[in-house]
């Protein structure tokens, strides 16, 4: 029994990252299955850790989050072994990625960080990506601590606008 639920795990796993077009972080994964109490964090990070070593998902740092996408070994696996997910799983799956999508990819996407450097400024590090493709990366250097913290909070909801503003002034 514990066989099957656990190949069960790692094919919703494997079909989870399948259906979206961006890597899937952790958290994003084991809440998925936290919700809905199919099984316990300590089980999902196992299951995790085993596509990883199987060389079935490929683990990504992402800032301070760890992110997961499908191999080519992965996507032939579920292929074969897709037919073990039931359509409820499947649907309930489906119905997550679609309610969840939007949320999910700006998590991943959008990045802002600092740090200190050795002459006392901090340097903000903004980013956002689409896929594996960066649309923004851009580093400011302020002069203390709390702009930094000010910039990293408002990036994730300025940086749209930000892009748009950019793409605007120079293109003209």
């Amino acid at each position: 029994m514990i066989e099957k639920t656990s190949t069960l795990y790692k094919m919703i796993i494997l079909y989870m990252l399948e259906k979206v077009s961006f890597p899937l972080s952790n958290n994003q994964i084991t809440n998925f299955f936290l919700d809905r109490e199919y099984t316990t964090y300590f089980h999902v990070q196992q299951t995790i850790h085993d596509l990883v070593e199987s060389n079935l998902i490929t683990e990504k740092k992402n800032g301070k989050s760890t992110c997961y996408e499908t191999t080519e070994e992965g996507r032939k696996t579920l292929s074969y072994f897709h037919k073990n997910i039931s359509e409820e799983i499947c649907s309930e799956i489906d119905n997550y990625l679609i309610e969840k999508a939007y949320e999910m990819r700006n998590e991943n996407s959008i990045k802002a960080e600092y740090y200190r450097t050795p002459e006392q400024e901090y340097v903000v590090s903004l980013q956002v990506k689409e896929k594996q493709t960066n649309l923004i990366n851009l580093e400011l250097t302020v002069p203390d601590e709390a702009t930094a913290k000010n910039f990293c909070s408002h990036w994730s909801e300025k940086s749209q606008q930000i892009y748009a503003y950019l793409m605007d002034c120079l293109s003209s």
